[in-house]
């Protein structure tokens, strides 16, 4: 990304100079200062981070759950939640929580508002189902990239996540039409060749 010369150059700038450049850089990005804060100066492990922002993000869908008013806004708050967890793996590097807590989510999610969904039309309820069963799909392909000693923690709520979709008539129509076995969820059983499969039902204009 950057030239030998140009990496040469920063080095040799002076301690002073160098140091107000990145107190600059850090100004302006706060995701990397806040990587940096909790890899040098936090005193919490990344287990730790893990399991506060579980309990906090429960508490959440619980809350945004009690004060439901349409499938639209439950998906705008879902969402919102979702890029958390996408900003705590940024800041912590946590694989294995991106894949847990994004279970979690949705297990949750569904245990509360499964009724909810299926009391609404579907096309009214259909950009939620989509989200469901496409962040379902990407939970799978990201277990398909970690070490395979991991799996077995995430066996069990797969299972209960896929329990959870069959349970729900709308969810289930939707991970049939898009091409997500919900087999996969209940066996834990993977297809060896699922980053394919994803990526051909993507080009196919599915999980959209």
């Amino acid at each position: 990304m950057f030239s030998k010369e140009f990496k040469q150059a920063i080095q040799e700038l002076q301690s002073a100079e160098k140091d107000k450049l990145i107190f600059r850089l850090l100004r302006r990005d706060l995701d990397l200062a806040n990587r940096l804060h909790f890899e040098l100066v936090d005193v919490e492990t990344v287990e730790d981070k893990r399991a506060a922002f579980e309990i906090d993000m429960l508490t959440k869908i619980t809350n945004f759950s009690e004060r439901f008013y349409s499938v639209g806004y439950l998906l705008q708050d879902t969402r919102f939640l979702s890029g958390e967890i996408t900003n705590h793996v940024k800041i912590t590097k946590d694989k294995f929580g991106e894949i847990s807590l994004n279970i979690k989510m949705l297990i949750y999610l569904l245990r509360i508002n499964n009724e909810r969904i299926q009391s609404q039309t579907y096309s009214k309820a259909y950009t939620l189902c989509i989200y469901v069963i496409a962040r379902a799909f990407k939970i799978l392909l990201l277990i398909k990239a970690i070490d395979e000693d991991y799996f077995i923690d995430f066996k069990e709520d797969l299972s209960l996540l896929g329990k959870l979709i069959g349970q729900n008539p709308m969810l289930m129509r939707t991970a049939i039409n898009n091409g997500l076995d919900v087999n996969w969820l209940l066996s834990g059983e993977i297809p060896s060749d699922i980053i394919a499969m994803h990526k051909e039902i993507r080009a196919n204009g599915f999980l959209k």
